[in-house]
């Protein structure tokens, strides 16, 4: 299969992918997309996807497909990583939403700013206390879950998990504890465990 995936190795976005891309051994060419260069916003990357964001797939027939969430969605298809009952499928989509809505923004964004010396200005100073809040609150979500079974969508590992599972276990490099969530830790140990798994490289 020809396959294109641009993206950033330090970012959990693009490492879902990645080990999404793992987990089915598919074959792939990789291009390095570096965020912090500005090698997201020139014109050719631009010309592949007009929201400067990686990852970005490109698909065999030519297809570029942003979206960290949209592109396990066309990995999984076809496996028990993207549940096809109704009802397994629209509790995967809710909880992918859950990641980009009230997780990622919080939890991945101060691990962002930390991690890569970004300017903490006026604004970014207030809202870091608000995202540490959120981010709190969103783990709490997930923690309460958890205490009824073993992973978001069942008894089986989904595009949910991998989705959550990116910048949970890395929450801890944005200040974030997770001490106070054992049902969370317990499951990233599961995830992991979920072969063939793939570390993340930053």
């Amino acid at each position: 299969m020809d396959l294109t995936l641009y993206d950033t190795p330090y970012s959990g976005n693009s490492y879902k992918c990645r080990l999404m891309l793992h987990k089915r051994g598919l074959a792939y060419r990789r291009i390095a997309v570096d965020i912090d260069k500005g090698e997201s916003r020139t014109p050719e990357f631009l010309a592949l996807n007009p929201n400067g964001r990686a990852p970005l797939l490109i698909l065999p027939d030519g297809t570029a497909l942003p979206e960290s969430n949209a592109i396990l969605a066309w990995l999984a298809r076809g496996t028990p990583y993207l549940p096809e009952a109704p009802t397994a499928f629209a509790q995967t989509l809710q909880w992918l939403f859950f990641e980009q809505y009230s997780h990622e923004p919080n939890i991945a964004t101060v691990r962002y700013w930390l991690t890569h010396n970004v300017e903490l200005t006026p604004y970014r100073k207030l809202a870091l206390a608000h995202k540490r809040e959120q981010g709190v609150a969103a783990l709490q979500v997930m923690e309460t879950h958890l205490q009824k079974q073993a992973f978001f969508v069942g008894a089986a590992p989904t595009i949910a998990d991998i989705a959550l599972y990116a910048y949970t276990h890395v929450a801890e490099k944005g200040g974030f504890s997770l001490d106070p969530f054992p049902n969370v830790r317990g499951w990233l140990a599961r995830v992991a465990e979920d072969a063939p798994h793939l570390p993340m490289e930053a």
